[in-house]
């Protein structure tokens, strides 16, 4: 089948990879006419693992394709995604003005029958609203389905290549069959499609994404609650995660959650819900408990040097929002850095695949260390703020030897607290005993 993606974003890239790893002639569309044009040449504009093989893979063997014509590829093709952003507007709305905008030239261009599929993460009634703008263009025959991608970043070509499921809302007998065609690959191997109205569809993103961010939310208040009472958030959430009704994942506490999508999400929802006078007071207390976290160590660092940073020289592990991507978006590694630079502190961070993006937000702000051991030189302590792989298991005597005072703030809890005291270390974490070992007054 001959596909069109608008957008070559995270989403967008991923899904046209995919689509095209399925047999599928995929045309990507882009405005931007250097990044298309890069891409022509085989080169990938985001970090993804195992991305760019699938993506190469695809465009030598020319089933995946890029261009800045939309009606081009319109023509080509019987199904349009759309992986277009929708940034939070200042009320914390999504703005609808890239998928809108998009609705009404292909409302100008088509020419035969299509199948427009919102693959952008969108409020209820969108669908609606797409199937407004091209019917005010057109008087050919159309239908509009809501098909919301649940990727995580870092493990996106996995989730892409193998998902849960498959969720899509669509009214129309004539568009449902195109999607199975499109998703048989996926339905011959037992995964399901769960076929729904559009609006249930929509909302089925908004919700999954909050519910995840409200669980987070609630593990970081447990543990932030055993650091009162002597527990260990380890062991609760062990015992929790042990509880098939709950399970494992999104259980580990730490600094807050980040991403293009968690926070974005979240508001749009507290945002959708005050239009139709309903307020959704979980995830208003979700997002606020967030904010706080992000930045919980913060005073932990200054209460160790006596409650003035000014001068003080920090190490940074970690800028990306999370392992294996290069996303910085609502990243604390920024809300961190921030703050430590108001106090005084002068920041040195390392993070091989994200520093780009901080240079190009923070510039000379900070300083950027070639490597993790060198980032540590001359520092006053070590705040690790992304659980890269790297970091796992760290020599901790070249650490100590290159700190000036054995002190490491971990906002992802990547060591054990035994070890840490073992090695002589002062040792915050989230949710744990903290390792007095060595503490500062002056």
């Amino acid at each position: 089948m001959n596909i069109t993606i608008v957008g070559t974003g995270y989403v967008g890239l991923v899904t046209g990879s995919t689509l095209a790893e399925l047999g599928n002639s995929v045309y990507c569309v882009d405005i931007d006419e250097q990044k298309v044009a890069a891409m022509k040449e085989g080169k990938i504009p985001i970090y993804e693992p195992n991305l760019e093989e699938m993506f190469t893979r695809n465009i030598q063997a020319q089933r995946l394709f890029f261009t800045t014509d939309l009606k081009e590829a319109l023509d080509k093709s019987e199904v349009i995604y759309l992986a277009l952003p929708t940034p939070p507007g200042e009320d914390g709305s999504a703005d609808l003005s890239y998928v809108l905008g998009v609705a009404e030239k292909i409302g100008t261009y088509m020419s035969d029958y299509k199948v427009i599929v919102n693959k952008s993460t969108v409020p209820v009634g969108t669908a609606d609203k797409v199937r407004q703008v091209i019917s005010s263009r057109t008087d050919i025959a159309f239908d509009v389905v809501s098909n919301p991608e649940f990727l995580r970043e870092g493990f996106a070509v996995e989730d892409s290549m193998n998902p849960s499921r498959v969720v899509v809302g669509c009214s129309s007998a004539r568009a449902r069959e195109i999607m199975s065609a499109i998703y048989q690959p996926f339905t011959n191997t037992g995964i399901p499609i769960i076929f729904m109205d559009e609006k249930s569809s929509e909302l089925t993103k908004y919700a999954s994404n909050s519910f995840l961010a409200v669980k987070i939310t609630f593990m970081n208040e447990i543990a932030n609650y055993c650091e009162k009472v002597g527990a260990d958030v380890d062991k609760v959430r062990l015992g929790m995660g042990s509880d098939d009704r709950i399970g494992h994942r999104f259980l580990f506490p730490g600094i807050g959650y980040g991403g293009s999508c968690f926070p974005k999400d979240v508001k749009a929802l507290i945002t959708s819900g005050k239009s139709e006078e309903f307020d959704f007071q979980l995830l208003q207390a979700t997002e606020q408990v967030n904010i706080t976290q992000k930045t919980i160590l913060i005073p932990e660092i200054e209460k160790y040097f006596g409650g003035n940073l000014k001068g003080r020289r920090i190490a940074v592990w970690g800028l990306a929002f999370k392992a294996n991507t290069d996303d910085i978006r609502e990243a604390s590694s920024l809300d961190n850095i921030r703050a430590l630079l108001d106090r005084g502190a002068n920041v040195v961070a390392y993070d091989s695949i994200a520093e780009d993006n901080v240079r190009k937000l923070l510039g000379d702000q900070i300083e950027y260390a070639a490597d993790m051991y060198s980032a540590l030189e001359g520092a006053d302590c070590l705040l690790i703020v992304t659980e890269w792989p790297e970091f796992k298991n760290p020599n901790f005597d070249l650490i100590a030897d290159r700190l000036k005072h054995k002190a490491i703030f971990d906002g992802r809890n990547m060591y054990s607290v035994d070890t840490l005291e073992q090695h002589g270390f002062f040792y915050k974490s989230v949710g744990r005993r903290t390792i007095k070992n060595t503490v500062i007054n002056q």
